[in-house]
């Protein structure tokens, strides 16, 4: 009889990165140290997304597809991935500074862009632009969600994500910056939140 129990599976983190990141950002970079500190870096999962919105969900999916239920970690765009992957998945979700209105704001970088990290040139289209917007959530469950956000966010209006994520656990902290400066601080909350 006991060969019929299913073991449940263990805690997993799935780290989005934002537009023009990459696996190498600070943030992604410190989630993964902590994971490994705790002998936990097989449950953390952080692809190199594509610039294209359809293969970035594409390669999301692949994660959960391999590894089962992740709580999501999403920084800017990575954030409004997030919310996209967490209302389709049923999924928990950390989103930091995220980019609420990116087919808006992303709209101004249509052309040649550049990848803060690893330097790859990539053309960044209105079919892309369209992407984004096909991927936006009409509605949201607020209690699958912890918003972080700092209101000295010189690329994104706070105010739009606090309004958005309304029921939500909020996280409000004055200064900072886009990055989320105090990232650190609020780690090992993020890694509890995971179960990790």
């Amino acid at each position: 009889m006991d060969d019929l129990l299913i073991p449940m599976s263990s805690p997993q983190l799935l780290y989005l990165h934002g537009f023009r990141s990459s696996p190498q950002s600070w943030k992604a970079r410190l989630v993964g140290e902590a994971l490994d500190a705790r002998g936990l870096v097989d449950r953390f999962h952080c692809p190199a997304l594509s610039h294209d919105p359809v293969r970035a969900i594409a390669q999301a999916e692949a994660v959960l597809a391999r590894h089962g239920p992740c709580t999501l970690v999403g920084s800017s765009l990575g954030g409004y991935y997030a919310t996209w992957l967490a209302e389709r998945h049923g999924l928990r979700a950390v989103l930091i500074n995220p980019a609420v209105v990116a087919p808006r704001t992303l709209a101004d970088y249509i052309g040649p862009q550049c990848n803060l990290y690893t330097g790859e040139i990539f053309e960044f289209t209105q079919a892309h632009v369209d992407a984004l917007q096909a991927l936006s959530v009409a509605t949201l469950d607020p209690a699958r969600y912890w918003l972080l956000v700092e209101t000295g966010d010189e690329v994104l209006d706070y105010r739009h994500a606090v309004e958005r994520y309304a029921g939500a656990r909020l996280t409000v902290l004055p200064g900072g910056d886009h990055g989320f400066t105090r990232f650190p601080e609020y780690l090992p909350q993020i890694l509890e939140f995971a179960g990790l």
